[in-house]
């Protein structure tokens, strides 16, 4: 998925992430708290995501008045070998800052994959919540009258749908 956020002055930046997880309250995903991203959702809590799915001719894209962080530190259970390259990454990873060498980062990045399958994230790394306003499904068609559905949350937290 596409992330888009912005910072405190309204500078946009994108990017794409991994979707962990998607229900009633919303989308979730992680990243470090530190990172440029996390510094954004931390100034300016608003929020857009998109998937898009050329093959299908569909996109859905969401966008929330505050993606918080989910806070805690995060276990997550990794049992096969891309699982801990992934848990290694997190741990070694100081998003969006430099780092003095390949090798320094490589090093933490062995250090953190050899931690064990139940091993918790680093501090500075957790997860994100983004509880959508507004949920739009599109579909590309060839005559360019593409097909929209908007939901929209209402004032109760029920559901609304326009056309």
């Amino acid at each position: 998925m596409t992330l888009a956020t912005a910072d405190a002055d309204g500078q946009p930046s994108a990017r794409m992430l991994l979707l962990k997880s998607a229900d009633e309250r919303g989308f979730t995903f992680f990243s470090g708290y530190e990172s440029r991203k996390g510094r954004e959702l931390t100034e300016n809590p608003r929020a857009a995501l998109v998937f898009y799915w050329r093959p299908l001719g569909r996109q859905v894209r969401s966008r929330g008045t505050g993606a918080t962080a989910l806070g805690g530190r995060v276990r997550r259970v990794l049992g096969n070998a891309a699982a801990a390259l992934a848990r290694g990454g997190g741990g070694a990873s100081r998003q969006s800052e430099p780092i003095e060498s390949r090798d320094e980062l490589e090093a933490e990045f062995r250090a953190a994959a050899c931690a064990g399958d139940e091993a918790a994230e680093p501090d500075r790394w957790g997860g994100y919540l983004l509880e959508p306003e507004a949920i739009e499904l599109w579909q590309h068609r060839d005559d360019r009258l593409h097909e929209r559905l908007r939901f929209t949350r209402a004032v109760r937290g029920e559901p609304s749908a326009s056309h």
